[in-house]
């Protein structure tokens, strides 16, 4: 056993070194500008949960995103001659999604911190706005400034410019980070949190939206050239970072930032125009598709693949033996957010996988692991009375395993194996942080789209619990017909 954990923390350890070296930007010549225009397209990494710089809207039943970052990373497209992809992520995955070449730029309302800098090249500032403080509208009597939250409890987006400002102007302040500023709105609005530090304009989005919020100024002087926004690329990107301040400087010479503003609001207009839950239903209808795919298709390969590990650990063969506890041990001692983000992130250095590949891929992956213990153990619980009974009947170690082993073996382990498909429903969400449009994923496309926080989570808990109830019957409807066989 000693052995076998050396021989994991050894694994584990050249497996870090293996993509930390091969994560090592190397830049002999600066050809990603060439780059771009020779694939044809420019893609723009963004987290659509910052109204007005990125939200998504439904136009002809597809998601779109849209926004002032959008509008301009449209710009720089068409002055380059190319088409503009959008790629979805979590805010803290955009800068991983950028050194792991996802994207080739990340316009997400970003300020270029001195950290940031070490590992990404910005354009210039594309845009500067006041910091303020969300508060409950019962409250706001008590707060002038962000001074006013000593020893309170105050949000703000992780690894964001807010986050960094909490911690170095509100000392006396506890901060709570989440990854969504829907999620922040959500924990004032819960009182889990005092106030939230948005940007003016993402502040009076959701004041004006929500007559329970109120703005609280900070009250802070920053120095606009550290505390704007600017577009992110990889390092060693002179040639794209010219051409997109290029870009720019042409904003600002023609005043657009006005017109993306304004056309950002139309589109926050008519996403409130009719925030009940029925009218978004074609968002929830699309998250379940995909959380069912995935867990259909996960189902599969994780049975036939933990099926595989089973027998192999079961095996007198002592190097497939190895290879199987080594496999199950290691995946089922990692979190699923882990593997999920080191399927699409790390494997993406060598090959590009698509966001819903990569999520089948670790979910299935994850899940084998799990099948093969249960089948490992169904297997084990048949008196070897049974095999040694086969055996002297004549029956070969295939035939004895396939034909008397294995059927009595699904009877025993049928219940474990129908929690399993259950639990992959619900775990399966985790595949939301990159980017895929499952159920909870579209469940937080319909909290930035409304303003709304609790209902769109109500009704993702009722779908779960439909599909998962759902299930659960149809496995039960098996298994006591196994049991009456």
């Amino acid at each position: 056993m000693k052995k076998l954990l050396r021989w994991l923390m050894a694994l584990a350890v050249a497996m870090v070194a293996f993509v930390g070296v091969a994560a090592q930007p190397v830049h002999a010549t600066d050809d990603s500008l060439a780059k771009i225009k020779a694939k044809g397209t420019l893609v723009m990494g963004t987290s659509p949960d910052y109204a007005p710089y990125e939200f998504l809207v439904n136009k002809n039943g597809k998601n779109q995103v849209v926004g002032i970052d959008v509008e301009i990373a449209k710009k720089i497209a068409s002055d380059l001659g190319v088409k503009l992809v959008v790629k979805q992520m979590d805010f803290d995955s955009l800068l991983v999604g950028l050194e792991t070449h996802k994207v080739d730029m990340v316009l997400s309302a970003m300020t270029p911190t001195s950290a940031r800098k070490q590992s990404v090249d910005f354009s210039q500032i594309y845009y500067t706005a006041s910091q303020d403080i969300i508060v409950n509208k019962a409250d706001a009597k008590l707060y002038k400034n962000a001074e006013s939250f000593v020893g309170k409890k105050v949000g703000a987006q992780t690894g964001s410019m807010q986050a960094d400002l909490v911690k170095q102007k509100m000392t006396d302040s506890k901060l709570l980070g989440l990854t969504k500023v829907t999620d922040l709105i959500l924990a004032l609005k819960s009182h889990k949190v005092e106030g939230v530090v948005a940007e003016h304009p993402v502040a009076q989005a959701y004041v004006d939206h929500d007559k329970q919020l109120a703005i609280v100024k900070s009250g802070w002087t920053l120095d606009p050239e550290s505390n704007g926004q600017a577009i992110g690329f990889a390092k060693g990107s002179d040639t794209l970072v010219a051409a997109a301040n290029k870009s720019i400087n042409e904003i600002k010479k023609q005043g657009l930032i006005k017109s993306y503003t304004k056309t950002a609001c139309d589109y926050m207009t008519k996403n409130t125009a009719n925030t009940s839950m029925f009218h978004y239903w074609k968002f929830f209808a699309k998250g379940v598709e995909y959380t069912l795919l995935i867990t259909a298709v996960s189902v599969v390969f994780g049975v036939l693949i933990g099926t595989l590990m089973a027998l192999m650990r079961l095996g007198k063969n002592k190097i497939l033996h190895t290879i199987a506890v080594a496999y199950i041990e290691f995946v089922r001692g990692t979190p699923l957010m882990i593997q999920v983000m080191f399927v699409y992130f790390g494997i993406g250095l060598f090959v590009d996988v698509p966001a819903l590949t990569a999520g089948i891929i670790a979910v299935s992956l994850n899940s084998a692991a799990y099948v093969a213990e249960i089948i490992r153990s169904g297997i084990d619980s048949i008196p070897t009375g049974q095999t040694e009974a086969a055996r002297s009947l004549g029956l070969s170690t295939r035939q004895t395993m396939t034909s008397v082993v294995l059927p009595q073996a699904i009877r025993n382990i049928w219940p474990a194996l129908g929690n399993e498909f259950i639990s992959l429903i619900k775990e399966s969400s985790i595949v939301s942080i990159i980017g895929v449009t499952d159920l909870i994923y579209q469940l937080k496309v319909v909290q930035t789209a409304t303003y709304k926080g609790v209902a769109p989570i109500f009704v993702a808990m009722v779908i779960y619990f439909v599909l998962t109830f759902t299930l659960s019957k149809i496995l039960g409807h098996f298994e006591r017909k196994m049991q009456h066989d």
